[in-house]
């Protein structure tokens, strides 16, 4: 009978600094493996022991120390199968991006991670060293290469694993999500497996992690490039994989193929989870929003419903002078439909009172945004207040296109501590709400077909101040993700005044971003720690 090798992938959500939690999570997931799925050995994410990413943490003596004691204790404690765990390993030269597989008290193998990347969310080389040598284990008379995550990206590892005799690769991971980027991770691994011609096991992480959402979707590919195996996405679990050695090549076994998932259900769920780790991880008994029986909050609503459950909500609608009957009933039919907290809660008091005061301060101007603002602000002021009274966090509203242009009042509707839909465009929240909508009706059709308004002034539209979110997102896509100039967009078929505009719009609004709280990162590119530019320029896009 030729040998298998048994792995479990251990696809769990941790938690970034809580060592002694995540390693009691791999000491019971690892007892699991062995006792319910017969595994020779189980494989645990990128960093597992203090979660990833780390960041400043990893200078910190504290978590150095912890990291030895949680380490010690898996090594300890782990009996009856084998644990590859991902940890910082610290030495005198410096800190490693480390794999450490150990087995009833012995350390088996060690592997350093070689690539570091350093580009988009990732910035390793500010805290690890480089690895140097490939690393080679037998496991049930297969010889195993150990990779980890930006390992598989670039081609020297995998090839100095097969010139070294690997027969297998198993790569762990720290891989957040963005849109189509499983299909990116499956064609770069099939583009490595075809170069050396051996199969590989790839396990990502699943959780939120501040503006980061890990995916899962681990997988399992034979060496002609094929996925034979594929973990559900968003989904803690454990996976069998069970590998056969047949005339001396590693040769997977087929299993469970989870299907890909739509754009819309992919985004939707990717910011379901965000929310719920962001908000649970920080111990918060719940949330409030502002609901204006426009599309954002509605949204935004149904993403806190489905994160937290209904009775974590509370909605809050703030009507001004002018805020439509419409809007009041939409928002009222929306909180119904979710069974959430709701109060009515309306401004014009505080609003007629913030001009009283400043009426002598603005005599002789004319209105503009500032009393549009004033609104907003009333609005941040009553549901701050919320917070504080009951601990709940606030999520805000605001979406990509907004954040970019500057289509946002500080301290009023930026106001918050999380921000679910800040890397959505205004046209992808449409149909992230169509999509939430086809599961069960929550969001009302009105909200769905009317012109979005901020309703700050009479008979107003969106459009009185921006381009047709049918021009505008497309600009901002190019600009933001693609990094292209004015001319390369015009050559797309815009008009180069509109073009110019909106790329102002976002250079001088870059003082709000910095000052925006954090959201769930679906893109390429979104605001946040992947864009990084200056407040102060004299940059100008025309030139």
């Amino acid at each position: 009978m030729s040998p298998t090798l048994r792995l479990a992938l251990a696809q769990l959500n941790l938690f970034v600094g809580d060592v002694a939690g995540n390693a009691q999570r791999v000491l019971h997931a690892a007892a699991e493996a062995r006792d319910c799925l017969a595994a020779d050995v189980v494989l645990f994410p990128e960093l597992t022991l203090c979660g990833y990413p780390p960041e400043d943490l990893l200078f910190h003596k504290g978590l150095r120390r912890q990291v030895a004691a949680a380490l010690e204790r898996v090594r300890a404690e782990s009996r009856g199968i084998g644990v590859l765990v991902g940890y910082p390993e610290y030495t005198e030269e410096g800190i490693y991006n480390a794999a450490v597989l150990v087995r009833d008290g012995n350390t088996l193998a060690n592997y350093r991670k070689q690539e570091l990347p350093n580009y988009a969310v990732f910035d390793e080389k500010r805290y690890f060293k480089h690895g140097r040598e490939t690393c080679i284990v037998e496991l049930n008379g297969i010889r195993v290469a150990l990779l980890i995550c930006e390992d598989i990206w670039q081609p020297i590892p995998a090839r100095a694993a097969k010139a070294a005799g690997a027969q297998l690769l198993v790569i762990i991971n720290g891989s957040p999500y963005a849109l189509g980027y499983q299909n990116r991770r499956e064609n770069v691994v099939r583009e490595r497996v075809r170069e050396v011609n051996l199969p590989a096991v790839y396990l990502n992480m699943v959780g939120g992690q501040d503006e980061l959402v890990f995916d899962g979707g681990s997988f399992v590919m034979n060496a002609d490039g094929e996925v034979v195996q594929r973990a559900p996405h968003f989904e803690e679990g454990l996976f069998p994989v069970e590998i056969d050695l047949i005339d001396d090549k590693a040769v997977p076994r087929p299993g469970q193929i989870a299907p890909p998932q739509s754009d819309e259900a992919s985004v939707y769920n990717a910011l379901v989870l965000g929310v719920r780790d962001y908000v649970g991880k920080h111990g918060f008994p719940g949330v409030v929003i502002g609901l204006s029986g426009g599309i954002d909050s509605a949204l935004t609503l149904a993403i806190a419903v489905d994160a937290l459950g209904k009775d974590k909500v509370h909605a809050v609608m703030m009507p001004s002078r002018y805020t439509s009957p419409m809007s009041i009933e939409d928002a009222a039919a929306q909180a119904r439909l979710l069974g959430v907290k709701y109060d009515v809660i309306p401004i014009e008091g505080m609003f007629e009172a913030a001009l009283t005061a400043l009426k002598d301060v603005f005599a002789g101007r004319e209105p503009d945004a500032t009393e549009e603002n004033i609104q907003s602000r009333c609005r941040g002021l009553l549901l701050m207040a919320i917070s504080n009274k009951t601990g709940r966090m606030v999520l805000t509203t605001g979406n990509k296109s907004e954040m970019a242009v500057g289509y946002a009042t500080l301290y009023g509707d930026m106001a918050g501590g999380f921000a679910p839909i800040k890397d959505c465009s205004k046209l992808f929240v449409y149909r992230l709400a169509r999509y939430r909508n086809s599961l069960s009706p929550v969001i009302p059709q009105r909200v769905l077909e009317r012109p979005p308004s901020a309703e700050l002034r009479p008979d107003q539209k969106d459009t009185d101040s921006l381009p047709p979110y049918e021009v505008l997102d497309p600009i901002l896509e190019l600009f933001i993700e693609d990094d292209l100039s004015v001319d390369e967009i015009c050559a797309r078929g815009f008009d180069r005044a509109t073009v110019a505009r909106v790329l102002e719009m976002v250079k001088r609004n870059e003082y709000k971003r910095r000052q925006a709280p954090p959201g769930v990162r679906i893109s390429q590119r979104a605001f946040g720690r992947d864009w990084r530019y200056p407040i102060t320029s004299g940059y100008r896009a025309m030139r």
